[in-house]
């Protein structure tokens, strides 16, 4: 299984036999790892859960798990920005 850079650098260590598959709107498997993460938005801290893809092809992407309850976010598309306002 491919380690992918992105989750090296976050300090994710080598997958263990605890991979699982999850499945996009074209219903495409993809490998994945749950973890908990440390993280920061704006001053509230959190550890959320975390599905680290096991393959490069995957975009970071920010889920609603365990982050949408905690906040209220803005998407300003025309001046590139997310606004995360804590609840």
């Amino acid at each position: 299984m491919y380690l992918t850079p992105l989750g090296l650098y976050l300090g994710f260590n080598a997958p263990t036999s605890k991979i699982e598959e999850l499945k996009g709107v074209r219903g495409v498997a993809l490998p994945v790892e749950i973890c908990r993460v440390k993280m920061r938005i704006g001053d509230v801290e959190l550890e959320p859960r975390v599905a680290w893809a096991l393959i490069e092809e995957a975009p970071p992407l920010l889920g609603r798990l365990d982050i949408f309850d905690r906040f209220n976010i803005t998407f300003k598309e025309r001046e590139g920005k997310i606004v995360f306002e804590p609840i």
